[in-house]
């Protein structure tokens, strides 16, 4: 399982999923651009602690080679100026993208509809889940076209097209799935790969802090919502997509939209705990039929 000698960009690397992928694909020994709004100097609009420098230090300390890039991935001319810079760094290489952006959570108002819901908010959900994803391959699959070999990941939420309780929380996630199928028609002839890929219920930092626990005590936060106890930490994707890039036979997923819990039994990998979550048996079992009910 090795990625020595292969560029990765994970697009939205500074916290959660994005920023466990991208140490991930290091451990593995990938060369990895980690972007970001959040800098030491500059925090993003999100106003958190965590920044795309700390990403980078943690891929080197995994064995990989951390490049932190601050890109606002919605701007055509900030994305433009950083894949030259990968191209002209890197020789033209470029073998894996992520595209991770969101930072849709606070846009996201729950029990609204669409007449109810703020559209600015809205549409500034689209313009960096699904808007920035578009530009962010725009420019950077040309690198890969021209190298004839790739690997594109779309991180989405969920495996269907099922309402997800938000006019625009569905629209962002379901058309970042398909735009992996998209890209997989469309780049077929290239011998680029493209998937979607979900986790289950995400212990990412900002999820732990909104229940008011650490990962130490994570248990605690099944007092505000008992589902928690199926959730996974951001390191069970990051071995999900390590496991995907390090998969020579990876173009057999090619148009697919997978789930960690899903890879978890192909691959046999396990959480950093040593468990296997597994969402998808969970929701079946415990959530589904409860929200067909609402």
């Amino acid at each position: 399982m090795t990625l020595d000698n292969k560029v990765a960009i994970v697009a939205g690397a500074t916290r959660g999923a994005g920023r466990a992928m991208a140490v991930k694909l290091g451990e593995a020994g990938a060369t990895v651009y980690v972007t970001g709004r959040s800098t030491k100097a500059e925090p993003s609009p999100m106003n958190r602690k965590e920044t795309i420098e700390d990403t980078a230090e943690l891929v080197n300390e995994a064995g990989g080679h951390g490049i932190p890039v601050q890109v606002d991935h919605t701007s055509k001319e900030q994305v433009k100026a950083f894949i030259e810079r990968v191209r002209s760094e890197q020789k033209g290489q470029l073998d894996i993208l992520v595209n991770d952006i969101w930072g849709g959570d606070p846009l996201t108002e729950w029990g609204k509809d669409v007449g109810e819901h703020s559209l600015t908010k809205g549409l500034q959900m689209q313009k960096q889940a699904v808007g920035a994803h578009i530009i962010t391959s725009h420019y950077a699959v040309p690198l890969m076209k021209k190298n004839r070999s790739g690997l594109i990941v779309e991180i989405t939420d969920g495996i269907t097209d099922e309402y997800r309780g938000n006019f625009y929380y569905s629209l962002a996630k379901i058309s970042n799935i398909h735009m992996a199928k998209a890209m997989a028609k469309d780049l077929k002839d290239y011998k680029i790969t493209s998937i979607a890929l979900t986790p289950g219920f995400l212990r990412s930092e900002a999820m732990l802090d909104l229940f008011g626990v650490t990962e130490e005590n994570w248990q605690e936060g099944t007092k505000v919502e008992k589902h928690f106890i199926a959730s996974e930490t951001p390191y069970y994707i990051g071995e999900a997509l390590k496991h995907l890039a390090t998969d020579p036979d990876v173009h057999r997923f090619n148009g697919k939209t997978l789930s960690t819990w899903g890879l978890s039994e192909v691959y046999g990998f396990k959480d950093s705990d040593g468990s296997q979550p597994h969402w998808g048996n969970y929701y079946d079992r415990y959530v589904k039929g409860t929200e067909e009910e609402r």
